[in-house]
């Protein structure tokens, strides 16, 4: 299914023009066209999904398999050190536009295209709290 007023729905569709990469009959993979690396690439299911919570059973199962298959290529291809795949969830975790998609970020040594955050400090006993809590909740 898709959302017509999805941009990401309409790209993965073909109705807007992108730089395939690859292409099944769920997903497509296009270049980011403003990307943090050279080869920056982003997976887009082609049945609309908000995020990762709405994403179907059957596209959460074969995500990682085509990004799995397309990073192999990118570092043959670009002779990157390295890829980060990075998937965002919400605006407050830095998702701009509402379908779900995972990003292929290619790494060179000495480049500046770093994932980060500030470690913090969590003790054993919270730890151990958090952990029952999130254990709760899974069903």
């Amino acid at each position: 299914m898709r959302k017509d007023d999805c941009i990401f729905c309409k790209i993965a569709a073909g109705e807007i023009p992108s730089e395939t990469v690859y292409e099944d009959e769920e997903f497509r993979v296009i270049l980011d066209l403003n990307p943090a690396s050279k080869g920056h690439a982003l997976i887009l299911p082609k049945d609309h999904a908000d995020d990762i919570f709405d994403l179907s059973d059957k596209d959460k199962e074969r995500v990682l398999f085509v990004a799995s298959k397309v990073a192999s290529a990118m570092k043959e291809a670009l002779c990157c050190t390295g890829i980060n795949l990075v998937q965002n969830n919400g605006e407050s975790a830095g998702q701009t536009v509402k379908h779900f998609h995972l990003h292929l970020i290619p790494r060179y040594d000495g480049d500046s295209a770093m994932v980060l955050w500030k470690p913090g400090i969590s003790e054993p006993e919270e730890q151990k709290r958090i952990a029952m809590d999130i254990k709760a909740k899974i069903k």
